[in-house]
């Protein structure tokens, strides 16, 4: 079954789904800058553009282009700046 999930007044879309690895959603952000939550570990893999990216306990943000991937913990909140139309794969454990 998919779920639809929108945050930040439609700027941010994703499609929740699950597959033989596990719980991901597939999604889409515009231009912004945007802070979220985590509840598990998260993996976020960039599929096109890129994301600029503050993880927590870090005081500085660094780029993650098409093909990189990074990981937040549970229980974290974490900031992004996308300057241009990013899509992600975000896996959940």
């Amino acid at each position: 079954m998919l779920k639809v999930n929108e945050y930040f007044e439609r700027q941010v879309i994703s499609i929740g789904f699950a597959d033989q690895v596990g719980p991901a959603t597939v999604g889409v952000m515009v231009p912004g800058a945007y802070t979220f939550n985590t509840s598990q570990l998260e993996t976020m893999l960039v599929v096109s553009g890129s994301l600029e990216v503050k993880l927590p306990g870090e005081t500085s943000f660094q780029t993650y282009a098409a093909g990189s991937s990074f990981k937040v913990p549970a229980g974290a909140a974490f900031d992004v700046k996308a300057t241009e139309p990013t899509s992600y794969l975000c896996r959940y454990e």
